[in-house]
């Protein structure tokens, strides 16, 4: 079942991030110094990979931008602690913006969710735009307590996100929808 949920989103397999104790290495950008303790894996991402992430044996992460510089989802990273209160405005937010596929899943942190706004093959400045369109679009209507991916905030090393654990909801557009 897990499989069938995960591959809604349509994350990128080819290679994946293995987070180390300790760092792997520290990236200046933007005059701010980041330190990654995420190692990048160039082998793809296996099934059994994907167990001993949800066993919880390691953390693994998937990234947003794939090698074309395109990105098939746009992230809410929700860290709030009203879950419910976020989904019911995220989603009428992003119906009322003509988004109908979108799916959100559990993080490891119990209230947390991570919310994947399925576009489909958009360029990477694109969905700069549209991920900072969204954002100020729902601050207006919630306090602000997510980080939208991609953001060009942070280097690209840091546009990734640990694979979900299990689905929270999701929202399919009906055929009809497009004729609104």
């Amino acid at each position: 079942m897990y499989t069938m949920d995960v591959s809604l989103i349509k994350m990128i397999t080819d290679h994946y991030w293995i987070k180390r104790d300790a760092i792997v290495q520290k990236i200046d950008f933007g005059g701010r110094v980041f330190f990654d303790k995420f190692e990048r894996i160039d082998q793809p991402l296996s099934n059994s990979i994907i167990k001993d992430h949800l066993d919880g044996k390691i953390t693994v992460a998937h990234s947003l931008i794939n090698r074309f510089d395109k990105v098939e989802n746009i992230v809410f990273d929700y860290n709030g602690r009203n879950t419910e209160r976020f989904w019911h405005r995220a989603q009428l937010l992003l119906r009322e913006e003509g988004f109908i596929n979108f799916t959100a899943f559990t993080s490891k942190t119990e209230g947390h969710l991570h919310l994947y706004v399925h576009k489909g093959h958009t360029t990477l400045q694109e969905g700069y735009q549209i991920a900072k369109m969204l954002s100020a679009k729902l601050s207006q209507k919630l306090p602000r307590e997510w980080r939208m991916f991609p953001t060009q905030e942070l280097p690209r090393e840091f546009n990734i996100l640990a694979l979900p654990y299990e689905l929270y909801q999701k929202e399919r557009g009906a055929s009809w929808s497009k004729h609104m």
